[in-house]
Order: C-alpha cells, then structure tokens, then sequence
C-alpha cells in the first residue's frame, strides 16, 4: 500500500501552538473554514493555499513575528498579513478567513490553526496523520525515507504534518495516534544523563 497524502509543517519554532483535539480553539476555526469551504466548492484550493500559508510561517521569521509579537498593534499586524497574503496569490475565502482571526485578535494562534485544518482534512478523507517533531525543516529525502519507515510499520496511508522543536537538537519524535516513536538527540542526551546519575 503506497503512503499517501501532503506533509504539511506544523507548529512555530517556539513548540507552543500545538494542536488540541476534541474541540479545541484551532479546531473550531478549523472546523468553520472546512465547512464554508465545502459549502462554496473551493475546498481543494482552500486546502492547497493552506498548506503554503503553513509553510510561509514555518519558512519566515518575519512573520512569525508580526503573528506572534504582542508588541505589534492589531491593526498593524492584520493589514500586514492580509497584504502579504494578496501579494502572493491567496484566494478571497482564505483572506477573508485570515482577516477574521485577526479580528479576534487570534493571530498568534495561526499556525495552530492552520495545522487544525490540515489534520482535520486527513481525518476527512480517511488518512492517519504522523506528527512529526524535528529540530531542523525536514529535507524531501528524509521526508521520503520517514514515509518509507512509517509504510514498514503499517500505515500506509499518511499525512505528515511537521513540527519545528530546536529545543530536541537533532533527530525526529514521531506520534501516530496514540503511538510515539522518539529518536531525537534531547531525549537520548537525557537517557546518558539518566544513566551516568545510575552509574555514579
């Protein structure tokens, strides 16, 4: 069975904006746009451009910035978003939604928001989604190889949403549902602390 289905990036690098299920703030949005989206028959599109505001924020510190800097006015961060948003091409649905967000004064929570959404979309279309903590944006080769070990272990059909921890310093976490596959060099940093405190 071949694997299936977009990676799309996750958190910010600061780890904080992960996704809550069951009816979290990011789920409701989320929810909402699927819905309108639906409803207007633009969901395809709205799910593409998604993905690549997913990717603008993980790829642009200056975005972030004006997202999660409380010492930016509201205003100022929504006009600077919408206008980056229309520069590069976002259709009406997903600028309209954007500007809602910043209405609310949820900028902050975007990308949790926009990961919601793609979560949402795989569970919609039957995918099981890996979330996939990496200190450092995954290389396509690696994103390949991650795809060929998540095929080894039986789930065929995945949708990969990538989150950046520089705090986990190297090496990938892996969670698939209630599974989590932990590689990185935090946490085998701590087992030798674990184990030198053991020997002492």
């Amino acid at each position: 069975m071949a694997a299936s289905g977009t990676s799309t990036s996750g958190t910010s690098s600061s780890g904080t904006n992960t996704v809550a299920s069951g009816g979290g703030l990011g789920d409701r949005y989320a929810a909402a746009l699927y819905s309108f989206a639906e409803d207007a028959r633009v969901l395809d599109q709205v799910v593409r451009e998604m993905e690549q505001l997913g990717r603008m924020i993980d790829e642009s510190a200056d975005l972030r910035r004006v997202l999660e800097s409380p010492l930016i006015d509201v205003n100022e961060a929504r006009r600077a978003v919408l206008a980056v948003l229309e520069r590069e091409g976002f259709s009406k649905p997903v600028r309209d939604f954007v500007g809602v967000i910043a209405n609310n004064r949820r900028l902050r929570n975007l990308r949790q928001i926009v990961t919601a959404f793609a979560v949402l979309v795989a569970e919609k279309r039957g995918v099981v989604t890996a979330f996939v903590a990496s200190a450092h944006r995954l290389s396509d080769v690696q994103r390949q190889q991650l795809r060929a070990r998540l095929i080894e272990a039986g789930y065929g059909n995945v949708n990969i949403v990538e989150n950046l921890e520089p705090d986990l310093l190297g090496g990938l976490v892996v969670r698939v549902g209630a599974r989590l596959y932990d590689s990185s060099l935090k946490s085998r940093l701590q087992r030798l602390q674990y184990a030198m405190k053991g020997a002492a």
